[in-house]
């Protein structure tokens, strides 16, 4: 495994995605409110925008704890990357016609940094990016992530803004898999709090 895909595994286990499907939220006054519906999505990272900083940092290069990091990637609709793919090795989308938003994750790594191979190794923020201008459609969601594939991790949905507006409840996020740019692939379950 190439140090890239290393560092971009140990970032980017993260994501959500909530497009505006009918999901209700507290204080809303959606008629789902009274009865939550759990979605499912999938995010796949493109390790072309993956960036930490300098230090602190291992021999290797990867990051340590303690290490920022910040990572972009797409939001697909459930079953896109059944079949892998994407992000394209150039960070273009591999099924642009199943983009239903853009996600930025920032963070802190935390265990043994990137050389963490169980257990809670990053601490972030994600923003899930839905409408048509940059911040007027967001889902904010904060928790730990883990390098194990196949392993669930749960994260809270902490807030929003337009059609996403008191957004709560909690995430269930797997990392499946690594596309064509080394950045992984998530699938996500959404299930919002009841009111």
């Amino acid at each position: 495994m190439s140090t890239r895909t290393i560092a971009a595994a140990s970032i980017a286990a993260v994501g959500l995605g909530i497009a505006g499907l009918g999901v209700a939220y507290a204080g809303s006054d959606d008629s789902y409110a009274d009865e939550p519906e759990t979605f499912e999505f999938e995010v796949a990272e493109d390790a072309t925008r993956f960036a930490f900083d300098d230090a602190p940092v291992f021999d290797d290069g990867l990051p340590a704890y303690g290490n920022p990091f910040v990572t972009q990637g797409y939001i697909y609709e459930p079953g896109t990357l059944a079949d892998g793919g994407g992000v394209n090795p150039d960070g273009s989308p591999t099924h642009p016609e199943a983009v239903i938003g853009t996600w930025t994750c920032e963070g802190v790594l935390i265990g043994d940094g990137a050389h963490t191979e169980s257990g809670p190794w990053v601490v972030s923020t994600q923003v899930y990016d839905f409408g048509e201008f940059d911040g007027d459609d967001i889902v904010i969601t904060h928790g730990v992530e883990t390098p194990e594939i196949g392993a669930d991790v749960q994260r809270a949905i902490i807030g929003g803004t337009g059609e996403h507006v008191g957004a709560v409840g909690e995430q269930t996020q797997v990392l499946e898999a690594f596309n064509d740019s080394e950045g992984v692939n998530l699938s996500v379950t959404f299930e919002p709090a009841e009111s």
